[in-house]
């Protein structure tokens, strides 16, 4: 299963059991234009549908950047009165959403700049593992910019609310060190050996029980509403049908025949 679609600006791709998102974008350092954020909205509706797609990476081109933030030099012509602000802000929480609602794993690889609306789509992926050298901030004090409170939360939730105060208080760049102690990120590679450290956790992962991993994605996103709006229930569900898969039985038997499992997602 081996697919390609490509925009201007964005590409999915579809390779081995990982559905790829690709924003290229290298000229302004992948950042990130309403065009793009719609590419990789509906890469992430597709991708949640396909079986034959079990995790989900996400990265820029070159390396430069994973995301450098939104394309700034853009914001005067689409973020100039209140009603284009809304509509800019409508259209990437709509793509963020798909990725934090995506039922695969999903993985940030990220080389370079990470940075503003670049940090908020790596927070919205499962794991970030990042190359050394990486920066990451949140520029918004030096443009100006307002955030709301869910965008902070979800930050916060990861960093903490103290790290979160420091991230928007100075606007600076914090460096790879400092992104993995304050538990930002959840690995840092070698430049030269973060594809194929990515490559490789991204099949390890694909040959999992993809039942398992969708009982184990839903419950994360549950975990982060309001405990009023958990739908524990289908949790429970995803659970029990994890028990009465044809996969568990494969998953049994492979273990005492002490083989790989095949598993097929039933």
């Amino acid at each position: 299963m081996n697919s390609t679609s490509t925009t201007e600006k964005l590409i999915a791709r579809k390779q081995n059991g990982i559905g790829w998102v690709i924003f290229n974008h290298p000229e302004r350092r992948n950042a990130m234009t309403p065009e793009m954020y719609d590419g990789m909205r509906a890469a992430l509706e597709d991708y949640a549908t396909d079986p034959d797609v079990r995790v989900v990476v996400l990265r820029g081109e070159g390396d430069k950047a994973f995301v450098s933030g939104a394309d700034i030099s853009k914001f005067a012509q689409n973020r100039s009165t209140p009603e284009q602000v809304r509509a800019s802000d409508e259209r990437s929480e709509a793509a963020n959403r798909a990725l934090r609602e995506c039922p695969k794993p999903t993985i940030a690889m990220i080389r370079g700049y990470c940075m503003g609306g670049g940090l908020g789509v790596a927070i919205s992926c499962d794991l970030r593992i990042a190359a050394e050298g990486s920066r990451f901030g949140v520029p918004a004090a030096k443009l100006g910019v307002g955030y709301k409170y869910s965008a902070l939360k979800r930050l916060s939730d990861i960093v903490g609310p103290s790290f979160t105060a420091e991230i928007f208080y100075t606007g600076r760049q914090f460096s790879t060190e400092e992104a993995l102690a304050m538990g930002l990120v959840n690995r840092v590679l070698p430049a030269g050996e973060l594809e194929q450290y990515v490559m490789d956790y991204a099949t390890t992962m694909a040959g999992n029980a993809p039942l398992t991993l969708a009982a184990v994605k839903r419950c994360l996103i549950e975990m982060r509403k309001d405990p009023v709006d958990r739908d524990l229930e289908l949790c429970q569900s995803m659970v029990e049908a994890c028990f009465a898969s044809v996969d568990f039985t494969e998953g049994r038997t492979a273990f005492m025949e002490k083989r790989k499992p095949a598993f097929q997602g039933r």
